[in-house]
């Protein structure tokens, strides 16, 4: 045979097996599941953010993130406390299901989005402040790398950035595989006391109470009680939030510089409400007067279930999957629906058996629809008041037997003002059944360790 032609069949076999190769790479690159960031604030409120309202605040880089993804204003966490917060979000499940207090206990055989994600193939980590269980050792709940990290040596640049600082080097070591990673901060959990070289960013704010909505000023009024003033408090508790918000900024940047933009889903949240300042018998806890968090016009904060305290800023990026520059005001979402929503997302079909929450990809992805299962809060003491959220309509059962039940419409009253139930009873009478049937399906009793 000729060798002319022998020469140019080879060249052409060459040719094809290069294109199969590089198709099949391709195709492996589009068949990895996408990379997924989840950075947590503490007793951040509603309110904190600049995209979120605060009038004072300086989050340049939270705002832009926002820009780019979805702002999300009807979002809930599963507790108004650390550890039941993050029980919901890990399980899928709420947190007054489990007998024994999580924190002390773990989460007692219960799959954790972590565990599913690395049977998926990613490579788990976890670092910053802990809170779900007395095992933080590595494998953990099926995370690789576990480092729970308080507060930053250098205090100057903030107290999250060595937690922070520690998140980049895994997602620097694991760039070449898909990963999972909760960067779950300190801030602005108490005591905010800022170094000067943060709350100088804001030396020049001074606090006029009107730009405030209703809901906010009794915490001025308690500041002021316990002798602080408004304006430097101020200036400590915003100092914190920038300190974030230079945090989150290195992520970002860190995702650009290694081709890594496009397939990651980046999350911002926090665990619920801001905190209370907090009074004592003999004066102020130090540091009490800069706990200013602002939950923007909901009534509540930490500890409570009012709207304050349950619904909390939620920010979430991945290009050309979910929208941009884009407020969702309608949807209704939950951090219980944390597990199954990620587990569609990342092509993980067998789930657990139980679970609360519902997969809300179509809605992240910029989809319009009510969602399938009610929203429940309780925290996990016998007796403890209920409330339940469906549709508009939000339902806290009474305190004592002498109390009324409360009943809002937050379609047209979003800071719980108005008691509506005498005017709803059927409204009443059908979710207060909702609500004691799921009650009757919790624990009668639940333990706690016994030195906490």
């Amino acid at each position: 045979m000729n060798k002319q032609f022998l020469s140019f069949t080879s060249i052409v076999l060459l040719a094809l097996l290069l294109v199969i190769s590089l198709s099949a790479g391709t195709q492996a690159a589009n068949d990895r599941p996408p990379n997924i960031v989840f950075m947590f604030a503490d007793d951040l409120g509603y309110g904190d953010l600049g995209c979120y309202g605060h009038p004072y605040a300086k989050t340049p880089v939270l705002d832009q993130l926002a820009e780019e993804g979805t702002r999300f204003t009807q979002f809930y966490v599963t507790g108004v406390t650390c550890n039941p917060s993050r029980t919901g979000l890990m399980t899928g499940l709420f947190p007054a299901r489990f007998p024994k207090y999580a924190a002390d206990f773990g989460f007692g055989g219960r799959l954790t989005i972590t565990e599913l994600l690395k049977e998926r193939g990613y490579r788990t980590g976890h670092f910053g402040k802990w809170h779900i269980g007395p095992d933080d050792s590595d494998g953990t709940y099926g995370i690789d790398t576990v480092k729970t990290i308080g507060k930053s040596r250098d205090r100057s640049a903030g107290r999250d950035t060595d937690l922070y600082s520690a998140a980049i080097e895994f997602i620097r070591e694991n760039k070449n595989e898909p990963f999972y990673v909760n960067v779950w901060g300190h801030a602005t959990h108490f005591p905010v006391n800022t170094p000067a070289e943060l709350a100088d960013q804001f030396k020049d704010v001074t606090v006029d109470r009107k730009d405030f909505s209703p809901t906010m000023q009794h915490k001025f009024d308690e500041c002021l009680k316990i002798g602080g003033n408004l304006d430097e408090s101020m200036r400590q508790y915003l100092g914190d939030v920038y300190q974030i918000d230079l945090n989150v900024g290195r992520i970002l940047k860190v995702l650009d510089e290694l081709g890594l933009r496009e397939n990651t889903i980046v999350v911002f949240s926090s665990d619920h409400g801001p905190a209370p300042v907090i009074l004592g018998k003999k004066g102020a806890r130090e540091f009490s007067n800069n706990m200013l968090g602002y939950a923007g016009k909901f009534r509540g904060g930490k500890h409570e279930q009012y709207e304050g305290g349950t619904r909390v800023p939620f920010i979430i990026r991945w290009p050309d999957k979910v929208k941009a520059d884009r407020v969702d005001t309608t949807n209704v979402c939950s951090f219980v629906d944390w597990l199954p929503t990620l587990c569609s997302i990342a092509g993980i079909e067998e789930l657990p058996s139980q679970l609360d929450g519902e997969d809300v990809s179509d809605i992240w992805l910029g989809g319009d629809r009510q969602r399938t299962k009610p929203l429940f809060w309780k925290s996990s003491s016998t007796g403890s008041t209920p409330a339940i959220r469906v549709g508009k309509w939000k339902l806290h059962l009474p305190r004592k037997q002498r109390d009324r039940p409360e009943l809002y419409d937050l379609s047209l009253d979003p800071s719980e003002g108005n008691n509506v139930a005498e005017a709803h009873p059927e409204v009443v009478g059908r979710l207060g059944k909702s609500l004691q049937a799921w009650v009757a399906e919790l624990p009668a009793n639940y333990e706690k360790a016994k030195e906490r």
